[in-house]
């Protein structure tokens, strides 16, 4: 006979820890600080644990002059490169690229 629930429905990923989303997670600032020292011109940077605070999944929106004129395959290109090692360590990344408005 098989275990109960093996097999059926999605599969979840766990978190061990949840936060308010008032806090800023050790994660998020950790690739806030990277993000600020690879994107020196950024005018806006901002970092949310999507996963409920566990660092597996994580959302980015940078602003920032050293993507104008890139399309946005080059930008999102930029970041990963940026996050490479970090990148290693996560399920899943969303990322929002665009250049300040002149």
């Amino acid at each position: 006979m098989a275990a109960a629930g093996l097999g059926r429905g999605p599969l979840l990923l766990r978190c061990r820890s949840w936060r308010s989303f008032a806090s800023h997670t050790d994660g998020e600032s950790h690739l806030a600080r990277v993000l600020r020292e690879k994107f020196p011109r950024a005018s806006a940077i901002k970092v949310v644990d999507i996963s409920g605070g566990c660092g597996a999944m994580y959302e980015i929106h940078i602003e920032s002059e050293e993507f104008r004129e890139k399309r946005t395959v080059q930008q999102h290109q930029m970041v990963n490169q940026a996050l490479s090692e970090e990148i290693k360590h996560m399920h899943g990344l969303r990322i929002f690229t665009s250049a300040p408005k002149p």
